[in-house]
């Protein structure tokens, strides 16, 4: 057995340490802790924690909490070897070895949850902010949880952590005084742990309020000789009252929290002597009948104060907090509170879900519902929403956070992010910021290099690989893939591709109107100027509108060029048709000067045969006369259809070395090849492609070329020499 120089007195003389930590366990325990103490204290050696307090001290300070909580053999070991983690990389694996697979992992569980940080202690923000984030870091103590004996070890270890301050005096870091409020005390009240609750609450205000803390604590003191004798004689005369009425009975006086005297005092908006928490007795009794009639002899011995009665047997609190509360007016004038319940009520009051917590070795014990119900209640924590406003209880809301739905990532800087179950590392990144989920190429978990798909898991801290500059994969879009699962994310990516579509398309308008006005000879000319005049906002929109082909170089001309005689305005009627201009491309029957663009679903070219659509706001749309779009809307608007040919200028198109754009489509069974034999054919009529999409799907593959040209005679060769391509299936045009 290790000799350890810690002992525990009590009534009998001095406890060895080892005795301690063994009580309540089976003999065949106290080999094993002491294996552990040894192995601690050679593992950590004279090291210290960031809090000044040595690591070995620490370890027993939550091994001692552990027993006092009655927590089995593996959490008092996990206790002991908490940090082993940190000097041992195989610490896992040895753990596992020497004591089992259960103290592994919770000793693993216990790791995790110390690694968590609170936003506060890395990045300043707003109260609200930091609020917020307090909110996701008890969500996700809880989602960690996977056996809750996790949590109540981290609650013992920063129990310890306050008392070491304590005993020194000094709290090195009020930011663990400060999340020891708001955090780890409202999680100890969820879970019921009141022993612990108390002792958070009233340490961490020692050191945040110090000057209010020592007040209350001196008031306290002067009057302990008055107090005690009241409570002394209060307990005689109850005592007396109950052996009368034959109800068998514990009573003392209950502890005093400063905390709690505070926060009354505080709320109530009441001084010191009207505290009721100041003078208490607690009664302990075995049967639920028996709290009632112990309330009725309680009600006649002193006088009851209005309003200041509450059955929380009948209604219990959200953590199963089971007690009979009232407040009394003693001879003297002064308030008394005390309280009344049965053993198992104050077992439960004390310890919550320790009180509770059964372990399954081998057959399902006696009283599995009881446990299968504590499951349930932990499981459910997560539904209830609470509001802490400067340490008072969580209050009750409807609203439910269900614990599966959601994981709880931790950020290197130790920000805790919450996410929807089965989110990956560019959903992370993406709810970091925008464009780190644009540049994000690579991730690691907890270290480790993982695929852009991997689900994420509750407490993995995740790093994100990005590249300097970049964008999203178009894959990542795929729902078949998984790279994103949140509908926040995927948005994001969509509306970056629909912005680099308009950059693309704004660049080739921006290159058109610029060799527009060369080929005029107005270079000079103020392109602000040009799209005002054109109807647009600013210059983007008209280089989206040049782009996507709503404005044509005819359109620029006589924006640019002085302006003309106004021209009469026209009739939609068909009229005797005039010589057309050697200017003109396209010639409307009965209209003239009247702004003409080719359509791009068609793309007609001379000497197809043509017909006129006026739209609203861009002159006539010129269509093939057996272009289906065109065919749709002459069914709907058939009094808007003009009839139109060719100009001698589009007639003569070659001689004047212009071109227009063709469309060419193809369908063919896939092979290695098809792309080159098919650009083969348009490379020998030297033909200029501009533009090519291909897709293959089972075995087929679809092509659509965009070719310049000046009539539509190459076009239909081109046609005919696709159409003896080997696989080729069909061509024709666009």
């Amino acid at each position: 057995m290790v000799s350890v120089q810690h002992s525990v007195a009590n009534t009998d003389g001095a406890i060895p340490f080892d005795e301690v930590l063994a009580n309540g366990l089976s003999a065949e325990a106290r080999p094993v802790l002491a294996q552990a103490v040894e192995w601690a204290q050679a593992c950590y050696g004279d090291r210290k924690l960031t809090s000044g307090e040595g690591i070995f001290e620490h370890a027993l300070g939550m091994a001692l909490v552990a027993v006092s909580l009655r927590l089995d053999l593996d959490a008092r070991v996990a206790a002991l070897l908490f940090a082993v983690h940190e000097f041992d990389p195989k610490a896992t694996e040895h753990i596992e070895e020497k004591f089992g697979g259960l103290t592994s992992k919770l000793a693993e569980g216990l790791r995790r949850l110390n690694r968590l940080q609170m936003s506060s202690r890395t990045e300043s923000g707003t109260p609200a902010d930091l609020r917020a984030q307090t909110e996701v870091l008890r969500k996700m103590v809880l989602a960690l949880a996977e056996d809750i004996r996790v949590v109540l070890l981290r609650l013992a270890s920063r129990v310890q952590t306050l008392r070491h301050f304590a005993l020194h005096k000094e709290c090195t870091n009020l930011d663990i005084a400060r999340e020891s409020m708001d955090l780890y005390a409202p999680l100890a009240n969820r879970l019921g742990v009141w022993q612990l609750k108390w002792e958070l609450e009233d340490l961490s205000f020692r050191f945040l309020e110090p000057d209010t803390y020592k007040k209350i604590a001196k008031q306290l003191d002067e009057r302990r000789v008055e107090r005690e004798a009241f409570i002394a004689d209060s307990i005689a005369r109850l005592k007396h009252d109950l052996a009368a009425i034959g109800v068998k009975a514990e009573v003392y006086g209950r502890p005093k929290h400063i905390y709690s005297i505070w926060n009354k005092m505080r709320s109530k908006n009441v001084g010191f002597d009207q505290v009721y928490d100041v003078r208490a007795l607690r009664v302990l009794v075995e049967e639920v009948r028996d709290c009632y009639a112990v309330l009725s002899l309680v009600h006649e011995l002193w006088e009851p104060i209005s309003k200041e009665f509450d059955d929380y047997i009948l209604k219990p609190k959200g953590n199963n907090y089971q007690s009979l509360h009232t407040a009394v007016r003693a001879a003297d004038g002064r308030a008394m509170e005390v309280q009344i319940r049965t053993y198992d009520m104050h077992r439960h009051a004390e310890l919550g879900v320790a009180a509770h917590w059964r372990y399954k070795e081998g057959a399902k014990e006696p009283g599995g519902s009881e446990y299968d119900e504590k499951i349930a209640l932990l499981r459910n924590l997560l539904s209830w929403r609470d509001e802490v406003t400067d340490g008072a209880m969580w209050e009750e809301h409807t609203k439910a956070a269900a614990l599966d739905d959601t994981v709880y990532v931790v950020t290197p800087q130790g920000r805790v992010i919450d996410l929807a179950a089965g989110a990956t590392p560019i959903d992370f990144a993406y709810r970091l910021h925008t464009d780190l989920g644009h540049r994000c190429r690579g991730a690691k978990l907890d270290g480790q290099m993982v695929p852009l798909d991997t689900p994420l898991a509750s407490g993995q801290k995740v790093e994100i690989i990005a590249a300097k500059q970049g964008g999203p994969s178009r894959d990542w879009l795929n729902p078949q893939l998984g790279y994103l699962v949140t509908s926040n994310a995927r948005a994001k990516v969509r509306r970056w591709f629909v912005q680099q579509e308009e950059e693309e398309t704004a660049a080739h308008g921006r290159a058109i109107v610029t060799k527009e006005l060369q080929r005029g000879g107005m270079t000079q000319a103020n392109q602000e100027q040009l799209a005002g005049k054109l109807g647009f906002k600013d210059l983007h929109a008209f280089f989206l509108a040049v782009g996507r082909g709503d404005i044509s170089g005819r359109q620029i001309h006589n924006a640019v060029l002085p302006e003309l005689p106004a021209a009469p305005e026209p009739e939609l009627v068909i009229r005797e048709e005039h010589k057309p201009s050697s200017d003109d491309r396209v010639l409307v029957v009965g209209v003239g000067r009247l702004l003409t663009q080719l359509a791009r679903c068609c793309k007609p070219v001379p000497p197809d045969e043509i017909q006129g659509f006026v739209t609203r706001g861009r002159g006539v749309s010129i269509h093939r006369t057996d272009c289906t779009s065109f065919q749709n809307i002459a069914k709907q608007h058939p009094e808007r259809i003009v009839p139109a040919e060719w100009g001698s200028h589009a007639v003569k198109a070659k001689a004047f070395n212009e071109v227009f754009p063709v469309d060419v489509v193809l369908e063919a069974h896939d092979r290695p090849g098809l792309l080159r034999d098919v650009s083969e054919v348009f490379t020998r009529d030297k033909l200029n492609v501009i533009g090519v999409n291909t897709v293959s799907k089972s075995g087929r593959a679809h092509m659509r070329f965009t070719i310049e040209v000046s009539g539509s005679e190459p076009v239909a060769r081109v046609i005919q020499q696709i159409g003896e391509v080997q696989g080729v299936i069909s061509a024709s045009r666009g």
